[in-house]
C-alpha cells in the first residue's frame, strides 16, 4: 500500500484529480489530494500567492504523517513537489511528475515555458495590468488544454478554471540540489499530444536530472481528466 500525495496545478484545484483518485483508492492505496489554495478549492484569491507558500501547503501536509509517501506534481506543481523534497528528502519514497516541471536549480516555470518552441498555451494568456495574474478565455481552455477531454468533462472544469493565477509561482525560481532533491527516485509520465507543456520541453526536463521511469500516455495535458484510468495504472 502506497501513500500518493497529488499536487495539482496552476489554475486548478484538488477537483482535477477527483477521476484519478477512485481508481488508485480501489486498489487500495491512500490518496490526498493537496489543496494548494485553501478554501473549498473551487477558486481562489491570487493575494499572497507564492511558490514558497504552495511548497509550505505541502510540506505542512507531510510533515505530521509517521510514514513515506509517494508524492505526484501535475504541470506547475512539479516546480512545487522539487522544493518539497529537496525540504523533506527522508519523507519522500518516490517523485512522480504528470506533465511536470523538472526544472535545474535556478530555472523558473516561466522561463521553461518561453523555451518552449511547441507551447501554444503561454501566449494566449491575458495578463493584468500590472502583471501580477494571469487568465486564459475559454477557447484557449478548450482549443490548447482540454482539446482530447469530452464535453462532459470540460463543461464541469472550465467554470473552476475560470479564475486568476497569481503569476509569481512562474516566475519564481527553484533551488534544488544534487545531494537532497536528486537522491529520490523519480518517474516522468509524457503527454504525448502536449499543446501546454510540449513533448519537445519535456524531453529537454527530462535530462535535466536521472529519472528511473518514464512513461508515456496518448493525452494532452490533461490525462486526469481524459484518460484518469490509465494515468492511475501508470501511478499504480
Amino acid at each position: 500500500m502506497t501513500h500518493y500525495i497529488l499536487v495539482h496545478g496552476a489554475w486548478e484545484g484538488p477537483w482535477s484529480w477527483d477521476y484519478t483518485t477512485p481508481a488508485l483508492e480501489r486498489t487500495g492505496h491512500i490518496v490526498t489530494a493537496i489543496n494548494l489554495h485553501g478554501g473549498d478549492g473551487k477558486g481562489h484569491n491570487v493575494t499572497n500567492v507564492t511558490m514558497e507558500s504552495y511548497v509550505e501547503t505541502v510540506v505542512n501536509a507531510i510533515n505530521p504523517l509517521d510514514h513515506k509517501v509517494t508524492l505526484v506534481g501535475h504541470s506547475m506543481a512539479g516546480a512545487v513537489i522539487s522544493q518539497v523534497a529537496e525540504q523533506i528528502p527522508e519523507k519522500i519514497e518516490k517523485l512522480i511528475y504528470v506533465a511536470g516541471f523538472l526544472l535545474k536549480s535556478g530555472d523558473s516555470v516561466m522561463e521553461a515555458m518561453k523555451r518552449d518552441p511547441d507551447g501554444e498555451f503561454l501566449p494566449e494568456l491575458i495578463f493584468s495590468e500590472d502583471q501580477s495574474s494571469a487568465k486564459a478565455s475559454e477557447q484557449t481552455w478548450r482549443n490548447k488544454a482540454f482539446h482530447d477531454v469530452r464535453e462532459k468533462r470540460i463543461l464541469e472544469a472550465l467554470p473552476l478554471v475560470d479564475v486568476a493565477q497569481a503569476a509569481e509561482p512562474f516566475l519564481a525560481e527553484i533551488s534544488v540540489s544534487e545531494e537532497r532533491f536528486g537522491s529520490i527516485p523519480k518517474v516522468y509520465i509524457r503527454t504525448a499530444i502536449d499543446k501546454m507543456v510540449s513533448p519537445k520541453l519535456q524531453d529537454e526536463m527530462l535530462q535535466n536530472w536521472k529519472v528511473d521511469q518514464v512513461h508515456v500516455l496518448q493525452s494532452g495535458h490533461f490525462p486526469i481528466l481524459s484518460v484518469p484510468e490509465a494515468l492511475a495504472e501508470l501511478l499504480d
